[in-house]
């Protein structure tokens, strides 16, 4: 299957000297740039449910995407103003989901991101022993996903849990856990994980931000990606430096600036049973992310060429 990049709209938003709040610009760019795909931040100010409110928006914006050559990879959903797992009724988070699947449908992205939402400092404050904290927050989280999984498959959407050391479920034997709960017990075949290569090495080869004891794998990021193997329905794709940026979640350095072997990883995640041909260039919060735009694809240009032509 021949891979296709494209590239996260968030990164030209946050910690940008001078952000690119046209949306029309990040297109025109994208396209002379020769990517075939972006991926919508669904939030302010780039195109989102609250602000394209009716179909014939969403049609137009839709059309103006393919006009340039590109189509929309998947959503990142705006859902960080809801409570998921701190409290015991998570409807408006499911409220919150509901309005941006239909956002999705009409735009006609069949990948919609979620993450857990809240703080893993939070998990702390919560008003309960501490020895059943990460219980009740796994459980809450996964009856919650199960539900916006259900809600995504009457629309032939998927669902992409993207794990990060930012927000809690970040060790290496939860993110399979979950994974293995929501997508099997619970029988949601379109619920999976976003790999993004950066937080998979935070995760599970420093083991950053994690509650209690501290997990690791041998084989870091290699080792949970064989362990998720077939339960993943997105990629990104960025570097890490092993460190945490001033969000407390992984630092998305440009290739060539960490420490990951993508000689080694692109090979895995070619046969890693991804359900579409997306590879998403994940630049979050790097400063003048357009300085290194072009750069990622010729980098990812010479992968795909050598292994997914």
């Amino acid at each position: 299957m021949k891979k296709k990049l494209s590239i996260g709209s968030w990164a030209y938003i946050f910690n940008q000297t001078k952000p690119t709040n046209d949306f029309n610009q990040v297109i025109h760019m994208l396209a002379d740039l020769g990517y075939e795909g972006v991926e919508l931040g669904g939030f302010h100010p780039h195109p989102g449910p609250d602000s394209l409110t009716s179909r014939k928006q969403r049609q137009e914006l839709r059309k103006h995407v393919e006009d340039h050559g590109l189509n929309f990879s998947g959503l990142a959903a705006d859902l960080w103003s809801q409570r998921l797992w701190s409290v015991e009724d998570c409807g408006p988070f499911i409220a919150a989901f509901a309005k941006n699947l239909m956002f999705a449908e009409d735009l006609g992205i069949d990948t919609i991101r979620v993450d857990t939402v809240e703080p893993v400092t939070r998990v702390a404050e919560l008003p309960l022993h501490p020895k059943i904290r990460s219980e009740v927050v796994f459980y809450r989280v996964a009856k919650a996903f199960d539900q916006v999984a259900k809600l995504a498959a009457g629309r032939g959407i998927r669902i992409c849990w993207e794990f990060e050391p930012g927000f809690p479920i970040n060790k290496p034997s939860e993110i399979v856990h979950l994974v293995n709960v929501v997508r099997d017990e619970m029988q949601n075949p379109n619920f999976g994980v976003l790999f993004d290569t950066c937080h998979a090495h935070m995760c599970a080869a420093v083991g950053a931000n994690q509650v209690g004891d501290k997990e690791t794998l041998p084989g870091g990021e290699f080792d949970l990606l064989s362990k998720l193997k077939g339960k993943i329905t997105h990629l990104h794709l960025i570097d890490s430096d092993g460190t945490l940026n001033e969000h407390n979640t992984s630092t998305h350095a440009p290739f060539g600036k960490g420490k990951l072997n993508f000689d080694k990883l692109i090979p895995e995640l070619v046969n890693c049973g991804v359900p579409n041909d997306w590879w998403c260039v994940d630049l979050c919060f790097w400063p003048n992310a357009w300085d290194v735009t072009a750069d990622s694809k010729r980098f990812l240009d010479k992968y795909r060429q050598k292994y997914a032509a």
